[in-house]
């Protein structure tokens, strides 16, 4: 073969077969060559769209702003939403207590639930994918803010099993949307992946708990703009039927007259509000929020053949409680579920409406709500300062001291203040709860994200089923005592998780200081990491 250079002259070098092997034969080159004497040059850098399609993202460091205004505005769609819902659900228990119609109606909701967080969040995110999930789920409580115009039982109840249906996958959905996007942000900016995604769960539940305050306001304004704001004067015999000795056995009627049902005008006007702000929530989702595959969500489902069955979805979140983190951490998940009814439901009804009225159902449980959001936003920070054991160990001592308080406390009207004092240390607890135990299930179960907070779901919802299915078959009392045993026994399963969290850490932190031990662990079978995700190995961070 001969070849010309430059001049057009012929080139006097001997003819030499040129052949391609990983890259392009090339003179300037002499430096590298294979065994064969052939020579290589290397090959080219991979575009940008060679590596989205061999499943990288690229994101420059800049997307963390992208990041935060995702965050909140899923967030602040979650505030409008349960602005409503946590309005409407305060309420249940005093302006439907006729034949225990509002506590059934709750209970057909977690019921529903339980059964959604096992059959739908998996199946509804591989097709619609974590954002459009979100929509559809958020406008299934529309129908049950709609049955408040006519309460009955073949209303409530039926709208509320949408309500549970759509439940699941709306929170599966945003608790894979916060994890990922805080795995995604804590590598843009170096930090540790558990501080940031408890830190953006905290700042989810700030807002998410302002909807008490919003909510209840709400409610509250128009109770007391109407003919029911009047006070109700009632005997000393009635007060003491309050409080740890109420009971509503069997969900008939009460003789004291604070507990008797608003005017319907009132609450079909607070119900068309309530209605407006779902709407409202849906299209915030719609516009604001970017689809997850941004971040890598169509990297973890782009292999067709990967495709999960109805039954092997089912599968795998029900292998998800084969793990022993996930049994040890089912009590306290239950307790979450029961101490969030408690307060909606029973504190409302047994404390507040009784003594004070249903009009001060609102102005106490907005205390609950402000304190909480404060509290939310102050433990998601505190937690890479302190710790996450010295504010679970606050938390539960807090409730268990509140507990035992509800149990000697004989609620009197002429004391409104005690009743907002209980109702926002019960709001310091619940955000210890809300932040630290949802990031420890986004920390332990990275790489199974969807089907950890499938989990998650279902064993709060039991809890909130549990409480509700039993609301009007005990009195106040001994609900108070299965709540202090539930608590004890989820705090100690909680204990052994932690402990076997840290011996984990220190073994990792073992091998990857000793070669010796290293060696060792290398030529053991390799075993899957719950609290590694692929996903992260996927994302290439830039310095544009």
């Amino acid at each position: 073969m001969t070849a010309t250079h430059g001049g057009g002259c012929d080139d006097a070098r001997p003819d030499k077969e040129y052949t391609n092997k990983t890259g392009f034969k090339n003179d300037a080159y002499q430096h590298d060559r294979d065994s064969n004497d052939d020579i290589v040059k290397p090959p080219p850098l991979p575009t940008e769209e060679d590596m989205y399609a061999s499943g990288k993202v690229k994101l420059s460091r800049n997307e963390k702003w992208r990041i935060l205004k995702n965050v909140a505005a899923v967030s602040a769609a979650f505030m409008v939403q349960f602005t409503a819902f946590q309005g409407t659900a305060n309420l249940q228990s005093s302006i439907n207590a006729a034949d225990g119609l509002g506590t059934v109606s709750l209970s057909s909701i977690y019921a529903a639930l339980v059964v959604s967080c096992i059959f739908v969040p998996t199946f509804l995110i591989k097709r619609l994918t974590v954002k459009w999930t979100l929509c559809l789920s958020m406008m299934c409580y529309a129908p049950y803010i709609g049955a408040q115009f006519y309460p009955a039982f073949y209303t409530l109840v039926p709208a509320g099993v949408v309500v549970g249906l759509g439940a699941a996958p709306m929170w599966t959905s945003k608790a894979t949307y916060l994890t990922q996007a805080g795995s995604v942000y804590a590598k843009l900016t170096d930090q540790a992946v558990d501080g940031i995604i408890v830190r953006f769960f905290g700042f989810f539940f700030l807002a998410w708990q302002t909807a008490e305050l919003w909510g209840n306001l709400i409610s509250s304004l128009v109770f007391s703009s109407g003919v029911h704001s009047g006070n109700s004067e009632n005997t000393s015999n009635t007060l003491l039927t309050c409080g740890a000795n109420f009971c509503m056995i069997g969900g008939g009627h009460h003789d004291n007259r604070n507990l008797h049902r608003p005017p319907d005008s009132e609450i079909y006007e607070i119900s068309a509000i309530y209605l407006a702000c779902v709407v409202v929530a849906v299209i915030m989702v719609a516009v604001l929020v970017d689809p997850l595959s941004r971040y890598g969500e169509k990297q973890r489902n782009s292999d067709p053949s990967r495709e999960l069955t109805g039954i092997q979805l089912l599968s795998a979140t029900a292998y998800q409680l084969k793990k022993p983190n996930q049994q040890l951490l089912i009590p306290i998940t239950l307790w979450i579920g029961m101490e969030q009814a408690f307060i909606g439901a029973d504190y409302t009804q047994a404390y507040v409406s009784c003594a004070l009225g249903i009009r001060s159902i609102g102005y106490v449980m907005i205390c609950f709500g402000v304190v909480n959001a404060i509290c939310s936003l102050l433990f998601g920070s505190a937690m890479k300062f302190i710790g996450r054991f010295p504010i679970l160990f606050m938390g539960a001592a807090l409730h268990l001291g509140l507990i035992v308080w509800l149990l000697i406390w004989r609620p009197n009207p002429e004391s409104p203040t005690v009743f907002f004092v209980i109702s926002g240390l019960w709001g310091v607890g619940d955000a210890v709860w809300q932040t630290q135990i949802n990031g420890l299930y986004g920390v332990l179960f990275r790489r199974n994200k969807e089907a950890a907070f499938s989990n998650y779901r279902l064993w709060e919802s039991a809890g909130f089923v549990v409480a509700y299915a039993y609301s009007t078959h005990l009195c106040a009392r001994m609900k108070l005592y299965v709540m202090m045993v539930v608590l004890l026994i989820g705090f100690l399963g909680y204990m052994i998780v932690e402990i076997l969290h840290k011996r984990k850490a220190l073994r990792l932190k073992a091998i990857a200081e000793n070669p010796a031990a290293a060696a060792d662990a290398a030529m053991q079978p390799p075993e899957e990491d719950d609290e590694k995700d692929e996903i992260d190995d996927e994302i290439i961070i830039t310095h544009l």
